[in-house]
């Protein structure tokens, strides 16, 4: 049983739980003594713009240093250039300090390893069992250095560039660039503008605690308003990592993780490169089945979670995987999910087919889609109850093969999220509501 990483490695509220300064000492130390077995000895940090980063970086790169491991600083990056150095540099591994998409008050602490992939199971593991053992500093002699990597935004814009085709270009596009203030700031608008683009860039000012607010992937209204007043092609909207994308058509329609999967499965289907399927999740909507079905493109489920959407991808021997929340996979660009790269192959598809984003994603219908989350603690299951299962079974019989119904227990709070999809918005709503409170009689 795992007691300090989750699905994404290590997060939670600032000095409170497992994010403290003496838990980071504690790691860094904990994986450089797993880490230091394999050979070089050296280990990349980066971290995104909340203003709890520096703590946590000091405090890591003081615990790597006493394990006897030497430490690249690299400031703030996206979470996919902190995996695409680490490969560059042949690291034993990457860590990334960054909460992602929550606010600026959370942190978070994860790792790659050497070829740019989480970190496997038992090697967490192992981590977490050295944290058990007190701290041992190695002989001054061997303790680890630090250095910064001073050309690592140069180094990751170029990577990026290099996964659009040579023979397009960006020319003639207005494109609105959202980084939400977080560790894309530096770094996106600049790849798009250097590919031909003109660039409106918003949420490219932070300022420690503004990440993520009222902008980025998680909250749309910004760009759209935007794009609209603009008179922009599209818009982009990465998270506060920059692992995650959103987009936005020239009308303002957001375009979300499940339409971009499809557009790169037409797109590669096309040229002849889709190898295999997609894989989605469990909350994908039943619009993408539907359509790549139609495309006679095969189609499969991961739990929640892109660590989930990787291991069945590598165990179909797929390429193309994501969420629709906007984490997407192409593991032939990339190992980890890259907003910037996953918005660059859309565009490539665009230059390809010289098409608008709204005639790429014109062959997908996303059907209404209802989650509800209901507040639920105790030890006892409540969808295990007869009442619960008996309302579900009601809802998915009146939905048939057009709709579908998902209960789960969410990983990280204590809450039973109810999600409910059909072709009525209306009914969809009414079921989903019914199903909650067949959880909530049982409080």
């Amino acid at each position: 049983m795992r007691k300090f990483f989750g699905t994404d490695g290590i997060r939670g509220k600032v000095g409170a739980g497992k994010m403290t300064p003496e838990l980071a000492l504690k790691l860094g130390w904990a994986a450089g003594r797993v880490l230091s077995r394999a050979g070089t000895k050296k280990v990349i940090i980066g971290k995104d713009t909340r203003i709890s980063g520096y703590l946590f970086e000091s405090a890591m790169e003081a615990g790597l240093s006493a394990a006897g491991l030497n430490v690249m600083l690299m400031g703030p990056m996206p979470t996919p250039a902190v995996a695409y150095l680490t490969r560059t540099f042949r690291a034993e591994a990457g860590v990334v300090i960054s909460a992602s998409h929550n606010p600026y008050y959370d942190n978070g602490i994860k790792f790659f390893s050497t070829d740019g992939s989480k970190l496997a199971d038992e090697v967490e593991l192992e981590i977490e069992r050295e944290l058990e053992k007190p701290l041992e500093c190695v002989e001054s002699h061997l303790l680890g250095k630090v250095s910064r990597i001073e050309d690592a935004a140069g180094r990751y814009i170029e990577y990026c560039k290099g996964n659009f085709p040579a023979e397009h270009t960006l020319n003639g596009l207005k494109i609105v660039v959202d980084c939400a203030h977080g560790a894309t700031y530096h770094i996106a608008p600049s790849v798009f503008r250097e590919l031909g683009a003109e660039v409106i860039t918003i949420g490219d000012k932070p300022d420690g605690i503004n990440i993520n607010h009222e902008v980025g992937a998680t909250s749309m209204g910004k760009i759209r308003e935007t794009v609209i007043a603009e008179k922009a092609d599209l818009g982009i909207a990465l998270d506060g990592d920059g692992d995650r994308i959103m987009m936005v058509n020239r009308h303002g329609k957001v375009i979300d993780g499940d339409e971009i999967l499809y557009v790169l499965a037409c797109d590669a289907q096309d040229r002849g490169v889709l190898k295999g399927g997609v894989v989605g999740t469990l909350m994908s909507n039943l619009g993408l089945d539907l359509a790549l079905k139609a495309r006679d493109i095969p189609f499969a489920r991961s739990k929640v979670g892109d660590r989930y959407v990787m291991e069945l991808l590598k165990e179909k021997d797929w390429r193309i995987g994501g969420e629709n929340s906007g984490h997407i996979l192409n593991l032939d660009h990339g190992t980890t999910g890259d907003g910037i790269v996953a918005g660059i192959l859309v565009l490539a598809a665009m230059c390809r087919k010289q098409a608008t984003l709204e005639e790429l994603t014109e062959g997908i219908k996303m059907l209404p889609q209802v989650l509800v989350n209901v507040r639920f603690e105790g030890s006892h299951n409540p969808l295990e109850a007869d009442s619960v299962l008996s309302a579900q079974a009601e809802v998915e019989a009146k939905l048939g093969e057009r709709g579908r119904v998902l209960l789960r227990k969410s990983g990280t709070e204590p809450l039973i999220r109810v999600m409910v999809e059909g072709d009525v918005a209306s009914d969809v709503k009414a079921h989903a509501n019914y199903i909650a409170e067949a959880i909530k009689a049982l409080v």
